[in-house]
């Protein structure tokens, strides 16, 4: 498999809802056609961002399948499917048509903290039964346990379908172990977009991204500088977004993206419980940092 595949800009796209909670399909396209006339290179569907967890599966298989139409192969499409109930994931891979469905992002299973012979175990399964390439997402601060930069190697040696990471460990000394012990056609991608910048510096090759929802040219264009080894203008814009970045994440993710979405005029401010939106003091923040950019 190509080692280019996932390198660049991927978005953790946001699900826009109506005033009455339910699906906004037409914000939802005109945030896809927004997202590529822009510059991003590959999307994530049905990720935390997605808020896939207070959808139905009758709702996300809808999404799934009107941003597949949407997209018409413009560019890859990744679909979330994860858990802390391995059998389970496992039924949902086989239940999946994967038709012009590209990978899946399967994230550590949570809340039940197994251990690091648990979290390769729980990959192998799902690596015996996925037609597709498979990311791995290692985010402790949601899931409660850290993929160390070992299982991932052992992971990423063992399986060919296992292509990827999403590191949100937030740990650089983790990102440098697996970069530098990796077999060369596994790619890194950094899962927190403050860290982008320097994670690259180290050998990461993209990111899967939050703020780019918001602002894909601007940041997509500083991934391409910074892997471009064009230092000065990546870091301009990098600096020019930091302030932003941490904003977006103060009450909360996706409640903070899904406010600048409204402030940019993309799709109406509104999650589903058990999130809520920002607070007035967040979304007048976000409003002036809007106007900067």
């Amino acid at each position: 498999m190509s080692q280019h595949k996932y390198t660049g800009t991927g978005v953790a796209i946001t699900t826009p809802f109506t005033d009455d909670n339910k699906i906004d399909f037409e914000a939802l396209e005109n945030h896809i056609e927004f997202l590529l006339r822009n510059g991003i290179n590959y999307l994530i569907v049905l990720g935390t961002t997605g808020e896939s967890v207070t959808m139905s599966e009758e709702e996300q298989l809808s999404v799934v399948n009107y941003i597949i139409k949407t997209v018409n192969k413009r560019v890859l499409i990744i679909v979330g499917i994860g858990g802390n109930n391995t059998s389970a994931v496992i039924e949902k891979i086989k239940k999946t048509d994967f038709t012009n469905i590209d990978g899946i992002l399967s994230v550590a299973p949570y809340y039940n903290k197994p251990s690091q012979e648990g979290l390769y175990q729980h990959y192998k399964a799902i690596s015996d039964v996925c037609p597709v390439s498979i990311i791995v997402y290692n985010v402790p601060g949601r899931t409660g346990v850290n993929i160390k930069a070992e299982t991932t190697l052992r992971l990423a040696n063992d399986f060919d379908n296992i292509v990827a990471i999403k590191e949100a460990s937030g740990d650089i000394i983790q990102a440098m172990h697996i970069v530098k012990n990796k077999p060369k056609d596994f790619i890194v991608l950094s899962g927190e977009d403050a860290l982008t910048l320097p994670l690259i510096a180290i050998g990461v090759r993209g990111v899967i991204s939050v703020v780019a929802n918001a602002y894909p040219k601007e940041f997509s264009s500083m991934v391409q500088y910074a892997l471009n080894n064009d230092t000065n203008s990546a870091s301009e814009l990098h600096y020019k977004l930091l302030n932003t970045i941490e904003n977006l994440f103060v009450d909360g993710n996706p409640a903070g993206i899904k406010a600048n979405l409204e402030i940019l005029t993309i799709c109406k401010n509104n999650l589903r419980l058990p999130l809520t939106q920002v607070r007035n003091s967040t979304y007048n923040r976000l409003k002036e940092l809007s106007s900067k950019i």
